[in-house]
């Protein structure tokens, strides 16, 4: 494997830790050189990812033992990357943080949404926000780039054509009802995880304030005024899984919008996108997306409706989130780093049924 990268992974053994060892182990560039976690030091990688049994003979390490690589990606809680920032940058030429320690590019939103002060806000401009749907480019010339929330993600995907393309009002504003699977809470038990508690869940947990709303109105903002995004998320029966379902209304006369003139706005964006589907069929059961078949894949499935006595619109999108929502577009964006093809390793088209 001597024309292959190295890589390392840095907080293995969480579920996103866990999904980075399962791409990355089959990914035809790359050697994992190292994988750490400190509650686990010296067991073997299987242990914690009994799906990668036979797969790797790997043992956890600690932070300390990490030796220089071609490319890092963290995966520690938020709060941890930037307090290690200069030693870890110190260990590869490109990096990539799945944490939320970097996605705000303004250190004063990050204090705002996380409630703490930034410890390297010198560093905040040097990332790149890593959804390459929306900022291939940068991504691709970059060497630090920041991971995405999950719930974030969905929404972005599912309305950014709006925004794109001009049909949206923008001073009306987004609202978004976000629902989400279990693992989205990671792999640390909790009250709320707790599976008497967590089983049969429908349970709004953040009516208002979620932190990822942040990252929609930067993607939005561009170099006009801030959008209003109203984001509500609420915890579902399900393991894997964000459904986004995001309302906003269109410009103008809503008699003067057809159903064909968002086809053209979706599809003049999303055309040529390796992991993005469009949804919207006519009859069956799958007509708008939906993230049980999503499980374990890198694609997102965006569809839409549209009310024309009111002119609301409602943007749709399905993702996994330990995927598409984490590890998954952070593999699609080493890619692009490299200088790969975008979807090597990422082909995995997802279960039915399931």
């Amino acid at each position: 494997m001597s024309s292959s990268r190295r890589v390392a992974i840095v907080g293995a053994s969480g579920y996103a830790g866990g999904e980075l060892l399962r791409l990355l182990l089959d990914h035809p560039h790359v050697e994992v050189t190292q994988a750490t976690s400190e509650s686990n030091v010296g067991r073997y990688v299987h242990l914690r990812h009994p799906n990668l049994r036979g797969r790797t003979r790997q043992k956890f390490v600690s932070i300390a033992q990490l030796e220089p690589c071609d490319l890092l990606i963290v995966a520690l809680p938020h709060g941890e990357t930037m307090s290690r920032i200069d030693q870890l940058a110190q260990l590869a030429p490109k990096l990539i943080d799945l944490s939320a320690d970097f996605r705000l590019s303004d250190v004063a939103e990050h204090d705002r949404w996380y409630g703490s002060s930034h410890v390297a806000p010198q560093w905040q401009k040097r990332f790149v926000y890593g959804l390459p749907e929306i900022n291939r480019e940068a991504i691709a010339k970059a060497d630090y780039v920041s991971g995405v929330g999950c719930n974030a993600t969905a929404t972005n995907l599912a309305i950014w054509p709006l925004f794109a393309s001009g049909i949206a009002d923008r001073g009306r504003g987004v609202i978004v009802e976000v629902k989400a699977g279990s693992s989205e809470g990671g792999a640390s038990a909790s009250l709320s995880s707790h599976h008497p508690d967590r089983s049969h869940a429908v349970r709004s947990f953040a009516p208002t304030g979620h932190r990822h709303t942040a990252e929609v109105v930067q993607t939005l903002r561009g170099d006009q005024d801030d959008v209003d995004v109203h984001m509500s998320v609420t915890a579902i029966e399900l393991v894997r899984g964000v459904l986004a379902t995001a309302h906003v209304f269109a410009k103008g006369d809503p008699g003067g919008l057809e159903l064909r003139d968002l086809w053209k706005a979706y599809r003049g964006i999303y055309g040529k996108e390796p992991f993005v589907r469009l949804v919207r069929e006519r009859q069956g059961v799958y007509r708008y997306p939906e993230p049980k078949i999503l499980a374990g894949s890198n694609y997102a499935d965006v569809g839409f409706d549209y009310d024309p006595a009111t002119g609301r619109i409602v943007a749709i999108a399905a993702i996994d989130n330990l995927m598409k929502g984490a590890a998954g577009s952070a593999v699609q964006c080493m890619n692009l780093m490299c200088g790969w093809d975008e979807r090597a390793g990422l082909t995995f088209p997802g279960l039915h049924p399931v």
